[in-house]
């Protein structure tokens, strides 16, 4: 959480080998979380689970003997696997059992489609239904199929249950897919809010905003490092560094950019409060970089609320004298951003997303 200035001075993994298997209406006494599922004419595809079910999604690119695949495994087994013949963009989709106490649905297209993972977002909607929209995918030919009825309730109660955090699928991450700038051209200046005995927030299960954005730092240096520029940070450990010493390291090394990186906390830690928001103070260029990071961030946290990017006051973004931009990248005392903090695979992806988004805008700056 950004503090002002004083007296004093906040799911698909490329790459896998192929699982085959052969998975028609579900079974009315399954132990699988999976209740019922529908993929619609217009590429999405919905889900029912039992409630507080969690999720995970994978992506596998096409190779020689298939096409793009797409699966989703939930806690439970199927009593009878089975295979559905798909229509239009969709080659086959299966149902089955990968290994014992698992579930798992796979989406196949035929072997022309190509889908960008990092576009693939599974969000939970509500404790027990789903979606996932296949953005890009050609509809035409595509018609309605599914199984079991989506607009049923679970007989489960949902009170003092909290919502699966939605996840974006699994993908890898490497400075090969970030944009390209002139190597040597730019300097940027990284503030990890807070640090030493100033935690800032302090979220779920003693997440400390302090850690979570030095992480979040040092790796967005490296990203940017990789693609050629210039990289300093105000701090690389957990020591106490006021506020104007921050300014004083951009203002000194005259930065293209200056961007403070922090996490939020709502007041009396109130788990529905969650979202991305960034700030700039002034000019132009100053909203322009807060609009890409922030849009960035937000393609990697599907189902955190888009709070937007505003005018702010903060002393960091206030006094320097360059394009400046803080970002909040969630609520450490949120149920959907907070757990999702606390790992250092969310941390990468926001460490990334921060990356992408400072080097595009740079590549609007002359």
């Amino acid at each position: 959480m950004a503090r002002a200035y004083s007296s004093r001075v906040v799911s698909l993994i490329a790459g896998l080998l192929p699982i085959v298997f052969f998975c028609s209406a579900l079974p009315s006494k399954s132990a699988s979380a999976l209740a019922a599922w529908a993929l619609d004419t217009d590429g999405v595809l919905q889900l029912r689970t039992s409630v507080g079910a969690k999720l995970e999604a994978f992506f596998q690119s096409p190779d020689l003997s298939k096409g793009l695949r797409v699966w989703i495994d939930f806690p439970g087994e199927l009593i009878r696997p089975r295979r559905l013949r798909g229509t239009g963009p969709v080659k086959e989709i299966r149902l089955g059992k990968p290994s014992e106490g698992k579930t798992r649905l796979v989406v196949e297209f035929n072997p022309q489609i190509l889908l960008d993972p990092q576009r693939l977002k599974l969000i939970g909607t509500s404790p027990d239904r789903w979606k996932l929209s296949f953005v890009g995918l050609p509809t035409k030919g595509l018609r309605r199929i599914g199984e079991g009825d989506l607009t049923a309730f679970s007989s489960r109660r949902w009170a003092n249950r909290n919502i699966e955090a939605p996840q974006t699928l699994n993908f890898k991450i490497n400075s090969s897919a970030l944009p390209m700038v002139q190597r040597g051209k730019f300097r940027v200046v990284i503030d990890p809010g807070h640090g030493g005995p100033d935690p800032g927030a302090v979220g779920i299960n003693g997440v400390r905003e302090s850690d979570v954005v030095l992480d979040i730092s040092i790796q967005v240096a490296r990203f940017l490092e990789s693609k050629g520029v210039k990289v300093n940070l105000t701090r690389t450990s957990e020591v106490d560094l006021d506020l104007p010493p921050r300014v004083g390291i951009a203002n000194r090394v005259r930065a293209d950019a200056f961007i403070s990186i922090h996490a939020n906390a709502s007041r009396n830690k109130k788990l529905k409060v969650n979202g991305i928001e960034t700030f700039y103070f002034s000019g132009l260029r100053g909203l322009r970089l807060s609009q890409s990071i922030q849009q960035e961030v937000l393609n990697v946290s599907p189902g955190s609320p888009d709070r937007g990017v505003r005018r702010g006051r903060f002393f960091v973004i206030r006094r320097t004298n360059m394009p400046a931009a803080l970002v909040e990248t969630g609520f450490v005392t949120g149920q959907i951003d907070g757990p999702r903090l606390a790992t250092s695979y969310h941390r990468r992806k926001l460490a990334f997303a921060i990356a992408k988004g400072i080097l595009s805008y740079l590549q609007g700056v002359r």
